[in-house]
């Protein structure tokens, strides 16, 4: 039992983790102690309280314009993860879509979906998100139009995988039998088995799309100034990397510690939601 218990422990990290940064996110208003927007020049590129020259009224220094650092990551993590959730959503539900479609009725919805995948996996993701920008312009709602379209090719393929396995099952062969419409035997037959793994695929899938999200938002991209996101901030502070080292390094170890406890947590919920994972010690049986 120590492997599963061991697992269940990376569970709970990123459980509390993730709550912990959602919490943050939903509660900015109250936890950030100043106003993430307020500039102040006199009280510009000010380090973190235990360096030389920092103060309380800034316990993690501020940027260029003043503005306090602490506040602005709590600010980010409202960008980041609503970012990252809602690309996480659109893609799941269009390639959720696509991979029942082509898994399910084959021939030449299968042909032409599989082959859209291909061309997809193949494009590179910075040329995408360079047209999307140039075509709609920079944003919040655009940059969840690149992060969803790069995401949906990853659920279609395993969730075409799964439906093609299913299809031939027992169950639906049944509600073929009973006259049953594709669309209901989608519904209520093959659906409800890929839920786990979709939930799972979801869960590690929000991580990397913050990630994405922080990389668009730190070429200028993605979330315009002044608006806070981590992204961002590591943008603004690449400039002064060398001499004011907290203006990227706070930045940067949220959207560490935020990923870290999101594929924690999706390893522990996959372990969790996989029936067929048995997790024994060497030398144990089933019984």
């Amino acid at each position: 039992m120590r492997p599963r218990l061991r697992r269940l422990r990376f569970l709970a990290v990123g459980a509390a983790i993730v709550g912990v940064a959602v919490l943050s996110a939903l509660a900015a208003p109250l936890l950030a102690p100043r106003d993430p927007y307020r500039q102040a020049i006199g009280d510009r590129l000010l380090p973190p309280v235990w360096s030389a020259g920092g103060t309380w009224q800034h316990a993690l220094g501020t940027d260029p314009l003043g503005r306090d650092t602490l506040s602005r990551i709590i600010y980010g993590a409202r960008v980041s993860i609503s970012a990252g959730a809602l690309a996480v959503a659109f893609s799941m539900v269009l390639g959720v879509l696509m991979g029942l479609l082509a898994g399910f009725f084959r021939g030449a919805a299968d042909t032409l979906i599989s082959n859209l995948v291909d061309v997809m996996l193949a494009f590179p993701f910075l040329l995408l998100a360079l047209a999307a920008v140039a075509a709609l312009g920079p944003g919040f709602g655009n940059m969840i139009v690149v992060l969803g379209l790069t995401g949906w090719p990853i659920y279609t393929r395993v969730v075409r995988a799964e439906t093609l396995k299913f299809r031939e099952r027992e169950f639906v062969l049944a509600a073929r039998a009973l006259g049953l419409g594709s669309g209901r035997i989608l519904r209520a037959h093959v659906l409800p088995n890929l839920v786990n793994t979709i939930i799972v695929m979801a869960s590690l899938e929000v991580a990397r799309m913050i990630i994405l999200e922080s990389f668009l938002s730190f070429l200028g991209l993605g979330i315009q100034p002044p608006t806070p996101s981590w992204g961002a901030m590591l943008g603004e502070g690449r400039v002064y990397m060398l001499t004011h080292w907290w203006l990227a390094a706070f930045p940067g170890a949220a959207i560490f510690v935020t990923t870290l406890g999101i594929n924690l947590f999706g390893d522990g919920l996959r372990d969790v939601l996989d029936p067929h994972r048995v997790l024994m010690q060497p030398g144990t049986r089933a019984e």
